[in-house]
């Protein structure tokens, strides 16, 4: 009987296994054949639109663009580049792109112009300045121009020249200059230096192919000048290249430790990414500052660091993008990058805010709410979340500025009063000591009035459909009053905001000022000066037993 039942068994379990493997071969059929369907479907709807649609199509234009309406409702990171825009793909792995070294932005239905010109790039070298109007390139009008028509004749093969003539701002006549393309590569520190108390400072601006190596090389000068701990900047860093945040965080932590792992739907491609090296400094004191801005590359290191409680994490909340993408390489010099992973922190959490496979009936994607996160612990035992990004230790209310300091920017109200402004002034104070004067704040407001100049248009908006709400239930002659009175508090009163909003718009226009003489570094280095995240990590730092007590549980 034992026998009989044993042989039972194993013929139940061999059918069982059958039955799952035969399902599995039937699903995988199933797939093909939906896949093959409609690929033929698709092909015959281009042949029959072709052949018989009442104008000439632009086929290239048309698949193009339905392969990114596809893609779109994905989500933001899977992206297609045809073979004209290969190299948007190469620079963003690598921050390496054949140019001349500058933004460009376009005046609203107008002209192409200079926004910021990198420094020590031969944009920068050759003369170029921001608010340089773009006339023509290599004897090309490029008045009616788009962003991208003009950024596809800058760029090109290292080595090879353009001449460009622009208009510049308060001066009558055109310039043109000769410029030589060179290998562009955006350095990703963008500030470092020893501060009081002999704490480090630095400022990682991408994980680019090979950054960790200039992040290293900062590091040990910032050691050999004496820092004793260091503050690690990575708010804006939208991320990059996984192994680049790898190395980072191995500069602290012990070889064989797990820094970050991967899991897709190819289970062979699932990946636990750990320390191979000796670390620069196991046990130097770190603060990491993140914002909304630091995503990606930029929430595995500061998650790792938090996890292993190796840093203090101050700032705000990190975007919440816990997606690895991979290119592959497509026909006819096409790409694709796709999302192939989702990434965990050493304690098993996502760091993940959306759940794209999930929308609203509108299309939208919402946040995890707080309250399904789940609990995860870090090495010391402390309490840490899933399902949103990498939450400060230390949270630094983030300051929401009015509407019309946004308004003032997007129209480049600010920037062209500054271009003005530069004209007038060929020196300013070093970038941590530059203050906007009193009377040069009342020159730009009386320049804010020259150019007719409307804003709020949100606010505009909601009353007006508050007011059809109330009138279709009924409620207007009731509230008239109390509306009237709400009306006139949210109504755009220009003297007024301008001097409600003083502080906000000032630091703005004096950031915009200081990067016209000092660039980047500079206007990082003017911020610092009024930094709350900054001050508080300098505040843990140099209290060293509280900085030890953030790292153990409550």
């Amino acid at each position: 009987m034992r026998k009989l039942f044993f042989f039972v068994l194993i013929a139940l379990a061999a059918t069982c296994t059958f039955t799952q493997a035969q399902t599995t071969d039937n699903n995988r059929n199933q797939r093909y054949f939906d896949i093959n369907k409609n690929i033929d479907i698709f092909n015959s709807v281009l042949r029959e639109l072709d052949l018989f649609y009442v104008d000439s199509l632009e086929v290239d234009k048309l698949v193009q663009q339905t392969i990114v309406q596809m893609l779109a409702g994905l989500d933001p990171y899977t992206q297609y580049f045809s073979e004209e825009d290969s190299g948007d793909l190469r620079f963003i792995a690598t921050g390496e792109y054949g140019g001349v070294g500058a933004l460009i932005s376009q005046q609203r239905g107008g002209q192409v112009f200079i926004s910021q010109p990198y420094e020590g790039l031969p944009a920068d070298k050759a003369g170029l300045r921001a608010g340089d109007i773009i006339l023509e390139i290599d004897g090309e009008d490029l008045r009616q121009a788009s962003t991208s028509q003009v950024s596809s004749k800058l760029r090109g093969i290292p080595g090879t020249t353009l001449t460009i003539k622009i208009q510049r701002p308060g001066e009558s006549g055109e310039r043109t200059f000769t410029i030589t393309r060179e290998s562009i590569e955006i350095h990703p520190i963008t500030y470092a230096d020893v501060l009081e108390d002999n704490i480090g400072y630095l400022h990682f601006g991408s994980f680019t192919t090979n950054s960790s190596n200039e992040v290293k090389k900062t590091i040990n000068e910032l050691k050999n000048r004496g820092a004793e701990s260091l503050i690690i900047d990575l708010r804006g860093n939208t991320g990059g290249v996984l192994d680049e945040a790898v190395n980072i965080v191995n500069f602290f932590v012990p070889k064989g430790e797990e820094v970050v792992s991967t899991r897709g739907k190819v289970r062979q491609w699932d990946r636990t990414y750990r320390t191979l090296n000796q670390p620069i400094d196991e046990f130097i004191p770190i603060i990491v500052l993140t914002d909304t801005g630091s995503a990606s590359a930029s929430e595995i290191v500061a998650g790792a660091l938090q996890d292993l409680d190796r840093a203090v994490i101050i700032g705000n909340r990190s975007f919440g993008k816990g997606l690895v993408q991979m290119p592959r390489e497509l026909p006819f010099g096409a790409n694709i990058k796709i999302t192939t992973s989702k990434y965990f922190t050493p304690s098993g959490r996502s760091v993940q805010a959306l759940d794209y496979s999930h929308r609203n009936p509108d299309g939208s994607v919402a946040r995890v709410p707080d309250s399904l996160t789940n609990v995860f612990h870090t090495r010391n035992g402390r309490e840490v979340r899933d399902g949103g990004g990498i939450t400060p230790d230390i949270i630094i209310p983030q300051e929401r500025s009015g509407t019309i300091a946004f308004y003032l920017m997007a129209e480049n109200v600010i920037f062209d009063f500054v271009t003005s402004w530069v004209q007038k002034n060929p020196t300013i104070a070093p970038p941590n000591q530059f203050r906007l004067s009193d009377a040069d704040y009342e020159a730009f407001k009386q320049f804010v009035k020259s150019r007719n100049f409307e804003y709020d248009k949100l606010s505009a908006t909601a009353l007006n459909q508050l007011r059809s709400v109330m009138q279709f239930e009924g409620y207007m002659d009731v509230a008239s009053e109390e509306f009237k009175a709400l009306e006139a508090k949210l109504h755009p009163n220009l003297d007024r905001d301008l001097d409600l909003f003083k502080d906000d718009i000032r630091n703005m226009i004096e950031s915009e000022i200081v990067q016209r003489y000092y660039y980047q570094r500079g206007v990082l280095m003017h911020q610092l000066t009024t930094d709350k995240a900054f001050e508080e990590a300098v505040r843990v730092l140099k209290d060293k037993e509280l900085y030890r007590s953030i790292l153990m549980p409550k």
